[in-house]
């Protein structure tokens, strides 16, 4: 079983930046395509960004897209979401998820990953 731990959450002014973890153990971390998801208070959860076993494929939403970079350590079992020039409405609980298989894929819905951290709270003031 895959456990899958977020950290680096907070809360920061519009236009500031931080630095999202998400730690995997218990699985085989490096085969596994990563993804970050997000959702608001009232809303479904949404695909942020992706990221293949080996980091040299990245997919990202288009409102995300230029501000956010997803990467990864195969090392130490971790993907990281950098957010930069953030936005009050990036406001929302941030989650990292794994796939079975390697590659990215569709990556965009909540039904091609198996693995879902707790999650970490950002929130963006204006």
């Amino acid at each position: 079983q895959v456990q899958l731990v977020e950290s680096g959450g907070g809360s920061v002014q519009a236009g500031g930046s931080l630095g999202l973890s998400c730690a995997a153990s218990g699985g085989t971390f490096s085969s596994s395509a990563m993804g970050w998801f997000r959702q608001a208070p009232g809303k479904e959860r949404e695909f942020v960004a992706a990221i293949n076993w080996s980091g040299g494929n990245t997919y990202y939403a288009e409102s995300v897209k230029g501000r956010f970079t997803i990467s990864r350590d195969n090392a130490k079992n971790t993907v990281y979401l950098q957010l930069n020039s953030l936005k009050p409405e990036d406001t929302a609980v941030y989650s990292c998820a794994a796939k079975r298989v390697p590659y990215i894929g569709g990556s965009t819905t909540t039904s091609e990953y198996a693995y879902w951290g707790q999650g970490t709270q950002v929130t963006v003031s204006s």
